[in-house]
């Protein structure tokens, strides 16, 4: 039996849920299996609809994969890895690429999976806890984890990122050995299948990004607006003027949801919780449904104060979940940013976390 093989089995033993799945170059990962939920199941209401997480090319899938642990890169693949330092400066499309590599079914998070993540912790209780205030979450006091960067001496050598897993359990995303860690904080994380384009909403069929085959170069035809009124996928006209798409404008310091024209257009970025988003009365049920279930609207009461940072006046922006070291409660798993995301931004505040399923 192979090392490889007596890890597999230990984590196995300790985690359930856990598995460690190996890519074409027979490197491991660990992995936290996620099985395939609706609405209902995550809180969502009464609708028993498959949630799209688990939906790819028309079909549902029985399970995803989720890597346990922010990634890092080696050899030009993306691994979960505990105890390590987390990699960043990583555009978008190079962290796709260092997921798709590793195989079929490999891909990098999508928005729709984070999501799945937060709202199944909503759902039951488990809100994760992670690195916000250098090294520590802003509601503890004792718990840390290892650093892994420090800040400079002016800084008072405060901790930055630290290593993957290593904090305490209230940072898993079900608070058991067995969680997904780092969901909240450390690094923001990219994520891919849904992107804004001055301020119009885009995003690819269900989970399709998940299928390393689709199109998501920035002039793809796969991506779809969505329109307001019926929660339908329609072509874009690539201006973000599409008519009837649900686009995001800022009124009265917060985001709000139109199917209009925007009355605030420009490239500042701006900031309000979650739960104070609103949608204007042309924005309807069925599209408010794919709005929540995409944490881009308020979920439900009960919410802690995850930020949606933004602006909707750049030709292209993507999605970063999650938050990093030092965004205090407006980090979380329902927190997202697409204000300094275009998909050539490669911070040392961004990393990246792979996914799995089968295709």
């Amino acid at each position: 039996m192979s090392n490889f093989d007596l890890t597999a089995l230990a984590i196995k033993a300790t985690c359930p849920n856990n598995e460690v799945l190996y890519d074409n170059k027979g490197m491991p990962s660990v992995m936290v299996r996620i099985p395939k939920m609706t609405y209902k199941d995550l809180g969502l209401g009464d609708d028993t609809t498959v949630f799209p997480a688990f939906r790819v090319n028309g079909k549902e899938v029985d399970e995803i994969y989720i890597s346990k642990f922010q990634n890092i890169v080696l050899d030009g693949k993306a691994y979960s890895i505990p105890g390590v330092d987390p990699t960043v400066n990583i555009t978008c499309d190079a962290a796709r690429k260092a997921c798709t590599d590793k195989g079929e079914g490999w891909h990098l998070m999508t928005k729709w999976e984070f999501a799945a993540i937060a709202h199944w912790c909503k759902a039951n209780g488990t809100m994760p806890k992670g690195n916000n205030n250098f090294g520590k979450d802003v509601s503890e006091t004792m718990y840390k984890a290892i650093p892994a960067l420090k800040d400079s001496a002016e800084q008072k050598y405060r901790t930055l990122r630290t290593a993957t897993g290593t904090g305490p359990l209230s940072w898993s995303h079900d608070g058991t050995p067995s969680g997904i860690f780092d969901l909240n904080g450390n690094v923001w994380e990219w994520n891919t299948g849904v992107r804004f384009v001055y301020g119009e909403l885009q995003l690819l069929a269900d989970n399709n990004a998940a299928d390393y085959k689709r199109d998501l170069t920035e002039s793809s035809t796969e991506w779809k607006a969505l329109d307001a009124t019926t929660g339908a996928l329609i072509t874009p006209d690539g201006k973000g003027t599409t008519t009837n798409s649900c686009k995001i404008d800022w009124l009265t310091n917060k985001w709000s949801w139109t199917n209009g024209q925007l009355t605030v257009k420009d490239t500042a970025q701006h900031v309000c919780q979650l739960e104070d988003v609103e949608c204007q009365e042309g924005v309807l049920e069925p599209a408010q449904k794919i709005l929540k279930g995409l944490c881009l609207y308020k979920p439900g009461e009960g919410l802690e104060s995850d930020n949606l940072w933004g602006t909707n006046g750049e030709a292209e922006r993507g999605f970063f979940s999650g938050g990093h070291w030092c965004d205090g409660a407006g980090g979380g798993v329902f927190a997202s940013s697409f204000s300094s995301s275009p998909r050539s931004r490669a911070g040392w505040d961004v990393g990246l976390r792979s996914a799995f399923c089968k295709l």
